[in-house]
């Protein structure tokens, strides 16, 4: 068990955030639920707090209205390997009042920033050939979600 983990606060959306994150990764789940009692700050029963994984990755989701905004100084960074990922992903997240950014960065409708990020990303921005990685860098900086055949075609200088 890592003895760190994300805390995302909301001002009552804990439950149905992390319900919405475990149904989009595989190897995700909700370990427990701990509710609000009487005389709490909100209603019997509301949860308190949520605990649970997203691949593997122990996270926390509490309700402690009124929450402080979330910003893109924090974002879940996600490694999505195939453009199918990025492209199931990113219209999950953006959906229902999310929002493109830009450089495959995003936000939720719940206001948490995510970036979606194939691995080749990685590779074509630190390839030794400043050409090929500088026509890669100047390819993402136009995207909003990222592609990776718009990518490669860049790095490659199609």
């Amino acid at each position: 068990m890592n003895s760190i983990k994300p805390c995302l606060w909301f001002d009552s959306q804990a439950e149905d955030a992390a319900n919405f994150y475990v149904a989009l990764f595989a190897n995700a789940r909700i370990l427990n639920v701990s509710r609000y009692g009487e005389g709490g700050p909100m209603p019997a029963g509301t949860a308190l707090a949520v605990e649970f994984e997203l691949d593997g990755l122990s996270m926390q989701a509490i309700n402690g209205a009124p929450a402080p905004a979330f910003s893109e100084a924090v974002s879940l960074s996600v490694s999505a390997p195939t453009q199918a990922d990025i492209d199931r992903l990113w219209g999950a997240l953006t959906a229902d009042g999310g929002a493109p950014g830009r450089c495959g960065w995003l936000t939720d409708k719940f206001g948490v920033s995510w970036q979606i990020v194939p691995p080749r990303l990685g590779e074509l921005l630190s390839d030794p050939d400043p050409a090929k990685a500088g026509r890669a860098m100047q390819a993402m900086l136009t995207m909003t979600k990222l592609d990776i055949a718009a990518l490669e075609a860049a790095y490659n200088g199609e």
